[in-house]
């Protein structure tokens, strides 16, 4: 079915030394579609999405990627189908220049297809031989997700791309997001602190709290109604009595 989901998730629960840091956590991505997991610190996002690529295993729930059952699939594995993670440390090499990490992160030396997507970035247009411990925060994550653009993904999924970012460098990185997923229909799961910023990139918002699930909605109704997303986001108000199920991603 053409409107299939990319990735489905569903009841995920998943932690550390059998103890789940999030808990019945379920969201669909489809093709072209951002969905922001927002949430304190501590919440379980990390969790859930080191989760939706194998790197924690799952307590409870399942997750299909594209169609399958994760099952015991590792991320390079994922990777190859076109599922890839931009981690909150971005996976740079600081010893390692532009252009090494790009063919680093080619399956084939293909010269086209790296400087295409380096044309996305014109920042980095010119910095080729620089190393990445000399790069910006901002070149730093705009390198971290050129990498993933390499493998043509069908998936992706971003932690924390803001993190150690000033604001206005946000500003701008986030809603490139967003039009890469829709000019290449590319299905993304995005967790971010910037909630605004975030809903405004997002076609849909989840809010976990204390390792669960406590919010989900189209990003334009959650943008209308910034009350109810703090009180989510804080655990307030209508919000107060969920409880927490240990965790600390």
């Amino acid at each position: 079915m053409a409107d299939a989901p990319l990735l489905s998730v569903d009841g995920l629960t998943a932690g550390y030394n059998g103890v789940p840091a999030i808990r019945d956590l379920s969201l669909d991505v489809r093709a072209g579609e951002v969905v922001a997991l927002l949430g304190p610190n501590g919440a379980g996002k990390t969790t859930s999405l080191l989760a939706m690529v194998g790197l924690v295993p799952l307590l409870g729930g399942e997750v299909r990627v594209l169609g399958a059952p994760l099952g015991r699939r590792r991320p390079h594995q994922l990777a190859r189908n076109g599922v890839l993670l931009v981690p909150d440390d971005r996976g740079l090499f600081p010893s390692l220049s532009i252009r090494e990490h790009m063919r680093l992160a080619a399956r084939t030396r293909d010269t086209r297809r790296e400087q295409e997507v380096l044309e996305r970035f014109p920042a980095l247009l010119d910095l080729g031989s620089r190393r990445a411990g000399l790069l910006s925060g901002g070149e730093q994550q705009m390198l971290a997700i050129a990498k993933a653009l390499l493998a043509r993904p069908k998936v992706l999924i971003v932690d924390e791309m803001s993190l150690g970012l000033a604001p206005k460098i946000v500003q701008d990185l986030l809603p490139m997001i967003g039009r890469l997923a829709r000019a290449d229909g590319i299905g993304v799961v995005l967790v971010e602190q910037h909630i605004e910023l975030a809903l405004q990139v997002a076609d849909r918002g989840v809010v976990v709290n204390h390792g669960r699930a406590v919010l989900a909605e189209d990003a334009a109704a959650l943008l209308a109604d910034r009350d109810l997303v703090e009180e989510a986001y804080f655990g307030a108000g209508r919000f107060a009595d969920h409880e927490a199920v240990g965790g600390t991603a």
